[in-house]
Order: C-alpha cells, then sequence, then structure tokens
C-alpha cells in the first residue's frame, strides 16, 4: 500500500489531489505534491465562494503529520484568485491550511490532542517541533473540542 493511498482514505481533500510522494533530498522528511483536480474552482479566502483563477505562486510547504519518524510536507503552489465579489486579487482558502501558518490544521488538532496528555514542552521535544508550535495548536478555537484556548490554562492557574 502506497502513502497517497493511505492519505486518500483517511485525509482526503475535495477539489485536491495528492499527486506524488518522494523523499526530500537529505532523507528527512517525505514530500507530498498536491495539485488541484482539473475543472475544480479556488475558494476566495475573504467572502469564502468560488472565484475565477489570475495566477500562480511559488509552491509552499505546509508540514503535516510525522510519519514513522520522517517529517511530513505537504507541498503546494498556491493559486491566486479575481474575486468579483470582493473585488480583490487573494489567494485561495485551501482546506488543510490556516492563513499564512505552514502547519496544517490536522497536525495542528494532533499536536493539541497530545499537548493534553503531556506539557507542551514534552509535546515539542516528542515530535522534534518547536513549542510555539505546540502552542499555535493549542490557540486555534477553530478547530474543534480538541483544542482549547490557551488562556483557558490561566484560568485554572489563577485559583
Amino acid at each position: 500500500m502506497e502513502i497517497i493511498t493511505v492519505l486518500n482514505r483517511c485525509h482526503h481533500f475535495r477539489g485536491f489531489v495528492y499527486q506524488s510522494a518522494r523523499f526530500s533530498p537529505d532523507n528527512s522528511s517525505v514530500e507530498i505534491s498536491v495539485r488541484p483536480r482539473k475543472g475544480s474552482t479556488a475558494i476566495c479566502s475573504r467572502c469564502h465562494h468560488a472565484a475565477p483563477g489570475y495566477d500562480q505562486l511559488a509552491e509552499r510547504r505546509f508540514e503535516f503529520i510525522p510519519l514513522w519518524g520522517f517529517f511530513v510536507f505537504l507541498l503546494y503552489a498556491m493559486r491566486r484568485v479575481d474575486c468579483r465579489r470582493c473585488g480583490a486579487v487573494v489567494v485561495e482558502e485551501v482546506p488543510w491550511g490556516d492563513g499564512k501558518r505552514t502547519l496544517t490544521k490536522a497536525y495542528m488538532l494532533f499536536l493539541a490532542r497530545w499537548a493534553r496528555r503531556l506539557s507542551w514542552k514534552e509535546t515539542a521535544e516528542c515530535f522534534r517541533t518547536s513549542w510555539d508550535k505546540v502552542f499555535d495548536g493549542r490557540a486555534c478555537r477553530h478547530l474543534g473540542a480538541g483544542a482549547p484556548h490557551a488562556r483557558s490554562d490561566r484560568r485554572h492557574w489563577r485559583r
């Protein structure tokens, strides 16, 4: 079974296709290329409606959940859209990303859930990441019940 098959079964994104998976040149990480599905329209990041394409930006790396001790990155060249509704040219919204963050939503939720069991420092050390990334995962309110806001820890500390 290939890694792309596993990703398609457990982490599928509508309108996007996992194109290829390869090791990085230094063999320390797995890089997975993602491309838009043919015929799919980009979504405006401001109004969240479909908009025609304008151009394509340079390829970005989004940090995904580590696999078997390897870092995993999604590689994707973001499209810019010419949104008639907003009247602006903006970068598209992607389902795995959140604004300008380099972590995927899945990885933020993964770190947030581990940070509930371990300290933030231990979580960062276990997954060879930074304390800031664990904090970002915990501070994202929109990810669901697994990621309470960081201030909740401070409220309990005062009692």
